[in-house]
C-alpha cells in the first residue's frame, strides 16, 4: 500500500492525481489519497500512519510546505519509505534529490526504482528540515510575504524580496558549529543538505543530500549600497563567490539570533530564536534520482 499525502490547493490538482492513479492501476499496486487541510491536519494524518510497528510508504504530493509536513509528521523516519511528486511553487528540495517536476516521471522513479538512504535534518525541539533551515533576509522576506493580502506565490515573494532589499539591515547572530564559535551581523545563515531555495535560487551548490554532513553557509552582511550586489549574486546561484560567506562542512550546528524570534524551515516560518540543529545521516529512504 502506498498513501499520498496531498496538498489540497495544488494547481490541477484532478489532472495531477488522475496521472497517479492511472500508474498505480498500471503497475497493480494498492493505493490511497489522502488529504490534509492544514498544516497541523495534514502532520496528524502522517503521524497515524507511521505509528505502527511496521514499514509505510508515504509520497508527498506538493512542494516543499507540503514535503516538509510529512516529513515533520513521521513518527519514526527510519521506517518510512518516502517519495515525492513535486507539484508546488518551489520545489527545491527535488533539484538536489533529481526527481523530475513531471508528474509521470516522478511517478516512475517511486514505481521503477529502490529507495536510497537520504539525509535530513532535525532541531533540538524536535522540529525537522528536509531542505534548508535559517534565519536571516529569508524569514525577513517570507514574514512580508505572509502580511501580503494578494497575488500568488511567486508574486509575493519577489515583492517581499524587494521590500527587505530596501530595509534590511542584518541579524545578528552567534554560531557555533562542532565546537567553533562565529559571530556576525548576518545577511543571511543557513543549514543546508538541499542545494536551494526561494523557487529556484541554488544557495549551497555543493550540499549533498546523503553525505552525512550539514553545509553551514554563514553570509555576512555587506556595506549597504553591495547589498543589491550580494544579492544578485545570491539569485544567480554564485553567492559562494564572495568574500563575505563561510562555507562549513559540520553535523550539528547552533545558531542564537540577538533580536530574531523566526527561523525557517523549508520556506515555512516557525517561531524560534535558537536554531540548534543536526543531520540525521541516511535514516530516511527515499524514492530519488
Amino acid at each position: 500500500m502506498i498513501y499520498f499525502v496531498i496538498n489540497p490547493r495544488v494547481k490541477e490538482r484532478g489532472k495531477v492525481l488522475g496521472v497517479i492513479a492511472r500508474k498505480m492501476h498500471e503497475a497493480g499496486e494498492e493505493f490511497e489519497f489522502m488529504m490534509g487541510e492544514s498544516k497541523e491536519e495534514t502532520q496528524r494524518i502522517v503521524s497515524k500512519l507511521t505509528s505502527g510497528e511496521g514499514e509505510t510508504t508515504v509520497v508527498a504530493v506538493g512542494g516543499d510546505g507540503t514535503v516538509n509536513d510529512v516529513l515533520s509528521g513521521m513518527v519514526a523516519p527510519e521506517r518510512v519509505i518516502f517519495g515525492i511528486v513535486p507539484v508546488g511553487t518551489g520545489n527545491d528540495f527535488c533539484a538536489a534529490a533529481k526527481i523530475p517536476e513531471d508528474p509521470e516521471k516522478a511517478m516512475d522513479i517511486i514505481l521503477g526504482s529502490r529507495p536510497k538512504a537520504t539525509d535530513y535534518i532535525e532541531c533540538a525541539n524536535g522540529m525537522r528540515s528536509m531542505n534548508i533551515a535559517g534565519v536571516g533576509i529569508d524569514v525577513d522576506i517570507l514574514m512580508r510575504c505572509y502580511r501580503m493580502k494578494r497575488g500568488g506565490a511567486k508574486g509575493k515573494y519577489f515583492r517581499g524580496l524587494l521590500a527587505s532589499l530596501l530595509k534590511y539591515r542584518g541579524q545578528s547572530v552567534e554560531v557555533c558549529a562542532d565546537g567553533k564559535i562565529y559571530t556576525m551581523n548576518a545577511l543571511i545563515v543557513g543549514l543546508c543538505n538541499g542545494t536551494r531555495f526561494g523557487g529556484g535560487i541554488r544557495f549551497c551548490p555543493p550540499a549533498v543530500i546523503d553525505d552525512g554532513k550539514l553545509d553551514l553557509m554563514l553570509v555576512e552582511i555587506p556595506k549597504r549600497r553591495k547589498i543589491p550586489f550580494a544579492l544578485l549574486r545570491l539569485m544567480r546561484g554564485k553567492i559562494m563567490d564572495l568574500n563575505i560567506v563561510k562555507h562549513i562542512l559540520c553535523e550539528r550546528a547552533r545558531i542564537v539570533q540577538v533580536e530574531g524570534k523566526a527561523v525557517q524551515l523549508d520556506g515555512e516560518l516557525a517561531e524560534m530564536r535558537v536554531l540548534d540543529a543536526h543531520v540525521v545521516s541516511g535514516a530516511l529512504r527515499m524514492y530519488r534520482g
